[in-house]
């Protein structure tokens, strides 16, 4: 039987994930950084194109199948040991059904999916990354049967497994491809190999653990299960569930079917084409990195919501609801102007050139919208709601592919952050407005947003007057790079310090709120004595 779950118990599992979660979203963005040093420009366009079908079926399998599969494991308990270990084995069947079918579209389509794309030269990726599919069973039932018993260290294991065998994989690998062969697409090939043999290092993993679970037990008898409702079940869950995390693949996925073949069709030569997607892809780790306060969040203090709100007639769950979008809120505008300020420091210090710097200013605004979406659709989860979040979702889809080839044919390559910012503005509004109408509640006082937008102004006049005076007589005999390593790092530095600072002072979250937030113990404390300094 599962194990009954206390506070503790519940609150240490998840702070486990977290941690494991941090470490992956972390580590995903680390690695693109000498990756794109490695192969370039055109090299980081190779990967980028193919990395979101392989990504989706990761992230979907993990995200949507897994948990899909522990909730209707632990909302089942009533139902014994046998008729558990019943669903599972039809629930693998049906995902490996499922499996087969997606590796032979995507591996026998890979022609065709690289003809679309505009690049035939991309199939041999789209098959090497076809073999993540076959994955899906094994890591889905594994997951989901380890989180249903309240058994996350198996889970989070995994993922830290999984993820760093994958860099090792892509990093070692594309070394070792360009220092002797210095073929662009057997790197990227080499990438797509690093995903499948991260995913089969946390599928070991993950059996070694059940294997000494299951030794525990020796039921070998048969029932029978229901299997339409419970698949039907399993499948609208899988895609409820994983929908947020799913939404920025599915724009880098229109993108790859549409950037690189509008630019090539606007008149732009083949090389130059690969070359400004390859640019305009380095967005997406930096987007990684401003996200990371809202992934902590959403898997954190989002499932607080849930618990309390079957609990005191829900009346905590306000709270919760409140200091999460706040939060979200806050360090979501914070990472997007900190990053927006020392873009083209950032863009050098990173990616050795300072190259349509204009165009990744605008990119990184899809961090406030994605702070916001990740945590309403968490809290929303929370509340039991998850068909209307995933159709507006999916509105914010539409709009994308609706403007992007049209937006890039107006504006170029910056047409392409417009349409994706468009959407996730959708998506954002339509969350909020669905949110307040099944549970009126005020997000946030106008206190609020004033504290932040005049931290907001003293940032910016900190951060640009040090940037002037840093890049023009502090590091000026430095060479370009490590001036603007020197300089953009140190300017963020300071405009954090500068921002929480007036936060604190301010008191736009209590110290009792910091406490609750995913390592705001130190906040907390520095608040406090902030406070203690004002009133002495």
């Amino acid at each position: 039987m599962p194990e009954k779950w206390g506070m503790k118990v519940y609150v240490k599992g998840v702070a486990l994930l977290t941690l494991a979660a941090l470490f992956v979203k972390v580590l995903s963005m680390l690695y693109r950084v000498p990756f794109q040093n490695l192969v370039g420009d055109q090299g980081f366009y190779i990967y980028q194109q193919v990395y979101p079908f392989v990504a989706i079926f990761v992230v979907w399998t993990s995200s949507g199948f897994a948990v899909a599969i522990s909730k209707i494991l632990a909302e089942a308990e009533e139902r014994d040991e046998v008729w558990r270990k019943e669903l599972l084995r039809v629930v693998f069947y049906y995902l490996s059904i499922l499996s087969i079918l997606f590796f032979a579209i995507l591996f026998g389509g890979a022609d065709l999916f690289a003809k679309w794309m505009g690049d035939p030269e991309l199939a041999s990726l789209l098959r090497t990354g076809a073999f993540v599919t076959l994955c899906m069973p094994a890591i889905a039932v594994y997951k989901g049967f380890f989180q249903a018993r309240g058994m996350m260290t198996p889970v989070a294991y995994a993922q830290v497994v999984e993820q760093t065998v994958r860099v090792l994989v892509i990093l070692g690998g594309t070394w070792l491809v360009m220092t002797t062969t210095s073929s662009l697409y057997q790197a990227g090939q080499m990438a797509m190999a690093g995903t499948v043999v991260g995913e089969l290092a946390g599928i070991i993993l993950l059996w070694m653990y059940y294997k000494k679970f299951k030794q525990r037990d020796k039921i070998v008898v048969r029932k029978k299960v229901a299997i339409f409702p419970v698949l039907k079940e399993l499948t609208v869950l899988s895609i409820t569930v994983s929908m947020s995390g799913l939404l920025l693949l599915f724009f880098q996925l229109v993108d790859s079917f549409t950037v690189f073949e509008t630019l090539t069709k606007s008149g732009v030569p083949t090389i130059e084409a690969m070359e400004t997607k390859g640019i305009y892809d380095r967005g997406q780790p930096l987007v990684q990195v401003g996200l990371v306060i809202a992934t902590s969040l959403s898997l954190a203090i989002v499932p607080l919501v849930a618990h309390t709100s079957k609990k005191d007639n829900g009346r905590r769950t306000e709270r919760f609801i409140q200091l999460t979008y706040r939060t979200a809120l806050l360090f979501g505008f914070a990472a997007t102007l900190g990053l927006m300020l020392v873009m083209p420091y950032v863009n050098e210090m990173l990616f050795e050139t300072r190259e349509l710097s204009n165009v990744l200013i605008v990119f990184v605004a899809q961090i406030i919208w994605l702070s916001l979406i990740l945590t309403l659709t968490a809290m929303l989860q929370g509340l039991g709601k998850l068909k209307i979040p995933t159709l507006i979702l999916i509105v914010g889809f539409i709009v994308k592919v609706i403007c992007n080839e049209l937006f890039i044919i107006r504006w170029g390559i910056i047409g392409a952050v417009y349409a994706s910012n468009l959407g996730l503005i959708c998506s954002a509004i339509g969350l909020i407005y669905y949110f307040k109408k099944i549970r009126p509640i005020h997000f946030a006082p106008l206190r609020f947003y004033i504290c932040t937008g005049f931290a907001s102004v003293v940032m910016i006049a900190f951060v640009v007057l040090w940037r002037y005076f840093a890049e023009q007589m502090l590091f000026a005999s430095l060479p370009s790079r490590l001036n603007a390593a020197l300089t953009g790092s140190s300017a963020a530095l300071i405009g954090a310090f500068v921002f929480l600072t007036i936060i604190a002072r301010c008191r736009v979250l209590t110290s009792r709120d910091w406490f609750l937030l995913p390592f705001g113990r130190r906040m907390a404390s520095y608040q406090l004595w902030i406070r203690r300094k004002k009133k002495g």
